[in-house]
C-alpha cells in the first residue's frame, strides 16, 4: 500500500510541474505577449507569470496552443 500511495504522490507533483510548466509557457504567449515590463523587481515578472499560470493556466494553455497553431 505504501508503493501504491509513494507512486501516486510522484504522478501528482510530476503533473503539478507540467501543469505550472505549461501555465507559464501560456502566460507568456498571452497576457505577456509583446509587452515590455519597466520598474519591475528583480523576479517580480517572474513570479507574476507564474501566479497566472497557476491560477488562470487552465484557460491560458488551450488558448496559447490555438495561438500558437493558428499563428494569431
Amino acid at each position: 500500500m505504501i508503493d501504491v500511495e509513494k507512486r501516486r504522490e510522484k504522478i501528482i507533483m510530476i503533473i503539478a510541474i507540467i501543469y505550472l510548466a505549461l501555465g507559464y509557457w501560456a502566460t507568456g504567449k498571452t497576457t505577456h505577449a509583446n509587452k515590455i515590463f519597466i520598474g519591475y523587481k528583480m523576479g517580480g515578472v517572474f513570479c507574476e507569470r507564474l501566479a497566472f499560470a497557476l491560477i488562470l493556466g487552465w484557460i491560458l494553455i488551450p488558448v496559447a496552443f490555438i495561438r500558437t497553431i493558428f499563428h494569431i
